[in-house]
């Protein structure tokens, strides 16, 4: 069966957790999809549980990233590979609401360029995490929709629904991070594409350790956070043909 819905999930180290991550999400998403799960090396220890699951389920995809180490790269890759017009990234920390995947598939297939789950709007919430990073990010996010205009008041949050067309068209820069879903909701303020949000519930994980490295990708999320803001014409990135990454 077609995929209606592409799942991302760039995944480090989880072990015997990409289960947990794979029974929910799965039992909470309706429409056909794949689940590509998507990994930096052979050796992570996500990978002997990954390839154990999708011999029972065929929707998990077990997927190599060959761009480069790093979250940015694993969920570029993913995107690349999506086989369905909407593309959804999620965490495999099983913070995300993943029974909204269907409503935001929705809202893509309705004219939407990237559809945000957003944890500052109104009727959206977010359990724990670090103070600094909470407080940094939702700063970003109210500032960005306030004066920016572009549409979430979260759009640093990772979890996202896509045309998988748009981030096509978008030619994604992002190497490092998870700074991608800022760099496609500051693209598609620039290019007047449509960006609308639904109101998420996000809590932190209580498993395992988070990979996010506020003091080393800060920078990246400033550069994107200033392109949304900036009055001046966007330079267009023209990324390199995949054969030759």
């Amino acid at each position: 069966m077609t995929p209606e819905v592409s799942i991302v999930i760039p995944a480090y180290n989880e072990g015997s957790q990409i289960v947990v991550c794979l029974d929910r999400l799965l039992s909470s998403v309706v429409s056909p999809c794949e689940v590509l799960v998507v990994c930096d090396s052979p050796d992570d220890t996500t990978m002997p549980y990954l390839h154990e699951y999708a011999e029972r389920n065929q929707r998990v995809v077990p997927t190599l990233n060959t761009y480069g180490r790093g979250p940015a790269n694993a969920i570029r890759f993913g995107m690349d590979q999506a086989k369905s017009s909407v593309t959804v990234v999620t965490m495999s920390d099983g913070s995300d609401d993943t029974a909204q995947i269907d409503a935001m598939a929705d809202l893509v297939r309705g004219g939407a360029a990237v559809v945000a789950a957003s944890r500052y709007m109104r009727g959206g919430e977010q359990v724990g995490g670090p103070p600094l990073k909470r407080l940094m990010s939702r700063l970003a996010g109210l500032s960005l929709c306030w004066f920016g205009r572009v549409g979430t008041h979260d759009p640093t949050n990772s979890f996202k629904a896509y045309s998988t067309s748009f981030v096509r068209q978008a030619q994604v820069e992002s190497d490092a991070g998870f700074e991608i879903g800022l760099e496609l909701v500051a693209k598609a303020k620039r290019s007047g594409a449509r960006v609308v949000e639904i109101p998420t519930r996000w809590m932190d994980r209580t498993d395992g350790t988070s990979n996010f490295k506020l003091a080393k990708w800060l920078p990246r999320y400033l550069r994107w956070y200033w392109v949304a803001l900036a009055p001046w014409p966007m330079k267009q990135h023209v990324r390199q043909p995949l054969e030759e990454q």
